[in-house]
């Protein structure tokens, strides 16, 4: 994705006054460091990954780099797993995983663990933050099995599958070698994900076979895909769009088994994550609105009633970066989940959610 105008902004971010939220939105959890992606457990736990805090560790000279001025990467193993009960404590299930931030005079925007996902009873996760070209030599992004103990086990090379199937329409000054993953769900034994800078879904099995269900770049160009959802039937893609925002020129495209896209909603700014509620209705959530730059206390939550026919059901969220439903039917939602707030800032967000 086009980092560099929104890097610029985000120390602004971060400084601002959080705008009031709506009334039915209020904290679940805290103590998160870049929260993103997040799932219910077949426990009935909440499960979030968390891009982590970056590091200092180099790899310049080692391999190709990103591109400056957003690269070359420096990185860390600080990015982590936590758990969160239904009482808000939270707990971390899988840490010292890695973790990436772009030059530090570029806004170190942080990249770690993506999205987790269960297979069963048996947790995964997808990294975003891992490889040589974020800084970590060694290192590769992929999906990791989480071990009952605490530890990871890698299932798919994710930076090897990039490497060896580039896609159509790669973006010259905004390429990142071992990818930027975002989101990942399972469906039928299997796990879909989704990669903004290369611009691709993707399939991927336990066993560690991954295969390209479509190269979105080879019909949209860079559009930054980020968020992804399944009705039953069909894959659900919304895409960020590059930077500045522009209010209205992100979408949701619908994308078949076999790969056939098709454009079903338009008008939609700045999409960060999507889900279906018990009816088949799908949320959207917008991280920033009505700014050319990522700005707290503008993004929002909508439902899509109708053919491009929107309802607000929560606003004044900050910097939100993922949502998912509970099994009490409220959303969550990963808030501060980018930027350079102190430690520990990051926010799990319960947005109660109309019946009507």
């Amino acid at each position: 994705m086009k980092k560099l105008v929104l890097l610029a902004c985000i120390l602004l971010a971060s400084l601002a006054a959080l705008a009031q939220m709506s009334s039915n939105v209020s904290v679940f959890a805290t103590g998160f460091n870049n929260p993103r992606g997040l799932k219910f457990g077949p426990d009935g736990n909440l499960y979030v990954a968390e891009g982590g805090a970056g590091g200092t560790l180099s790899s310049a000279g080692v391999c190709r780099q990103v591109v400056a001025p957003i690269g070359p990467y420096t990185g860390g193993f600080t990015a982590r797993i936590s758990k969160v009960t239904p009482d808000g404590t939270v707990t971390t299930v899988a840490d010292n995983l890695p973790s990436d931030q772009t030059s530090a005079d570029q806004g170190s925007l942080v990249s770690g663990v993506a999205d987790v996902a269960f297979m069963g009873n048996t947790l995964y996760a997808i990294l975003s933050g891992a490889g040589c070209s974020h800084g970590l030599v060694g290192t590769h992004n992929g999906v990791l099995r989480v071990n009952g103990d605490g530890s990871t086990t890698m299932v798919a090379n994710l930076s090897s599958f990039q490497k060896t199937h580039p896609v159509a329409n790669p973006q010259p000054d905004d390429f990142e070698p071992d990818g930027t993953w975002y989101s990942m769900i399972a469906v039928d034994g299997v796990f879909y994900a989704i990669e903004p800078n290369h611009g691709e879904l993707d399939t991927i099995s336990t066993r560690g076979r991954v295969s390209r269900v479509l190269d979105i770049s080879s019909i949209q160009g860079h559009i930054v895909p980020t968020a992804l959802a399944f009705d039953g039937h069909d894959f659900f893609v919304g895409n960020l769009d590059t930077f500045p925002i522009k209010d209205g020129s992100s979408k949701i495209m619908k994308i078949t088994p076999d790969g056939q896209l098709t454009t079903v909603y338009i008008n939609l700014s700045d999409i960060l994550g999507l889900a279906f509620d018990g009816l088949g209705r799908l949320y959207v959530l917008e991280n920033t609105t009505g700014n050319q730059f990522p700005t707290p206390g503008t993004g929002k939550i909508l439902r899509l009633d109708h053919k491009n026919k929107f309802r607000e059901i929560a606003t004044g969220l900050s910097l939100p970066t993922a949502m998912t439903f509970g099994p009490d039917g409220n959303l969550y939602v990963s808030n501060l989940g980018f930027g350079p707030p102190p430690v520990g800032a990051g926010q799990v967000l319960k947005v109660k959610v109309p019946a009507n």
